[in-house]
């Protein structure tokens, strides 16, 4: 088992020096859920929420999150994303919202934690966005999906590694 990159030595957490890394495309898909009454979720389907299109608040709130994510993660870099892009699935049961999110950039580390950020904060968008009509709302299954770029090479959900 390889050592926890973010730890010295001595134990003390450090931001990793990526400075020598090489510069290439990294891409970083993951996917949270959000389940609720059937109810709540045909309001999402009709855009009849009195606050708004709740999805493209959500994905614009999952857009902002990805950018932020070095501002919310106390080790994560700063990254220029090249791409952010957020995706809503209503699933055919009438009771869950599929949030998966896809992150890009040209860089010297992944983009694990801006995917999983950008697809949390979509979720708990939905949720705020939501509860006065569904507060027994669950947030659920967040995972990375997928990862490309980088010396490790691609991982999938699933694979190994």
């Amino acid at each position: 088992m390889s050592k926890l990159s973010h730890l010295d030595a001595s134990g003390a957490a450090h931001m990793v020096d990526v400075g020598g890394k090489s510069v290439s495309e990294r891409v970083a898909v993951a996917s949270a859920t959000v389940s609720m009454l059937p109810e709540t979720l045909q309001l999402l389907r009709d855009g009849g929420h009195k606050k708004g299109d709740v999805l493209a608040v959500a994905r614009v709130a999952g857009i902002q999150a990805a950018k932020k994510c070095s501002d919310l993660i106390p080790l994560c870099h700063p990254l220029m994303l090249t791409a952010i892009s957020i995706e809503f699935e209503l699933d055919a049961s009438d009771t869950q919202v599929l949030i998966t999110g896809r992150c890009k950039v040209a860089g010297q580390t992944g983009v694990e934690m801006e995917a999983l950020t950008a697809v949390s904060v979509a979720a708990l968008t939905i949720y705020d966005m939501c509860k006065a009509v569904d507060r027994g709302m669950v947030i659920g299954g967040l995972r990375l999906l997928e990862k490309q770029g980088g010396k490790s090479g691609t991982w999938r959900a699933g694979e190994p590694g």
